[in-house]
Protein backbone atom coordinates (compact mmCIF):
# COMPACT_ATOMS: atom_id res chain seq x y z
CA UNK A 1 0.00 0.00 0.00
CA UNK A 2 3.12 2.23 0.75
CA UNK A 3 3.94 1.83 -2.66
CA UNK A 4 0.69 2.46 -4.10
CA UNK A 5 -0.35 5.97 -2.42
CA UNK A 6 3.40 7.51 -2.06
CA UNK A 7 3.20 6.92 -5.60
CA UNK A 8 0.16 8.01 -6.53
CA UNK A 9 -0.16 11.49 -8.74
CA UNK A 10 -2.96 12.27 -7.16
CA UNK A 11 -2.45 11.18 -3.52
CA UNK A 12 1.13 10.63 -3.65
CA UNK A 13 1.76 14.51 -1.91
CA UNK A 14 -0.42 13.69 0.74
CA UNK A 15 0.63 10.58 1.85
CA UNK A 16 2.12 9.57 5.05
CA UNK A 17 1.84 5.88 5.98
CA UNK A 18 0.01 2.72 5.67
CA UNK A 19 -0.18 0.28 8.32
CA UNK A 20 -2.24 -3.07 9.23
CA UNK A 21 -4.46 -2.50 11.65
CA UNK A 22 -6.06 -6.35 11.84
CA UNK A 23 -5.73 -9.55 9.56
CA UNK A 24 -7.97 -12.66 9.98
CA UNK A 25 -6.94 -15.46 8.34
CA UNK A 26 -10.27 -17.24 8.37
CA UNK A 27 -11.58 -14.96 5.99
CA UNK A 28 -8.62 -13.50 4.29
CA UNK A 29 -9.42 -9.79 5.64
CA UNK A 30 -7.31 -6.92 6.07
CA UNK A 31 -7.99 -4.06 7.75
CA UNK A 32 -5.44 -0.99 7.37
CA UNK A 33 -5.23 2.42 8.16
CA UNK A 34 -4.03 5.39 5.81
CA UNK A 35 -2.07 8.66 7.27
CA UNK A 36 -2.45 11.46 4.83
CA UNK A 37 -1.28 15.18 5.89
CA UNK A 38 -4.17 17.62 3.67
CA UNK A 39 -3.35 21.12 3.09
CA UNK A 40 -5.52 23.86 5.19
CA UNK A 41 -9.24 23.47 4.00
CA UNK A 42 -9.45 24.41 0.41
CA UNK A 43 -12.79 24.39 -0.92
CA UNK A 44 -13.64 20.69 -2.29
CA UNK A 45 -10.40 18.89 -1.10
CA UNK A 46 -11.74 16.86 1.40
CA UNK A 47 -15.13 15.85 -0.87
CA UNK A 48 -13.63 14.94 -3.81
CA UNK A 49 -9.77 13.95 -3.39
CA UNK A 50 -9.80 13.02 0.17
CA UNK A 51 -13.22 11.00 -0.65
CA UNK A 52 -13.21 7.54 0.70
CA UNK A 53 -14.57 6.20 -2.68
CA UNK A 54 -11.53 7.74 -4.30
CA UNK A 55 -8.77 6.11 -2.03
CA UNK A 56 -10.57 2.94 -2.95
CA UNK A 57 -10.55 3.63 -6.09
CA UNK A 58 -6.50 4.53 -6.56
CA UNK A 59 -6.00 1.43 -5.13
CA UNK A 60 -8.49 -0.88 -7.70
CA UNK A 61 -6.86 0.88 -10.26
CA UNK A 62 -3.38 -0.34 -9.28
CA UNK A 63 -4.66 -3.72 -9.23
CA UNK A 64 -6.68 -3.69 -12.68
CA UNK A 65 -2.73 -1.86 -13.63
CA UNK A 66 -0.64 -5.24 -12.68
CA UNK A 67 -3.29 -7.38 -14.31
Amino acid sequence: LTDVYSSSPALGRYFRSAQVVSFSNESSTVFYQLEFSVPPSTEGFMENTMNPDFIRNVLRQNIYDED
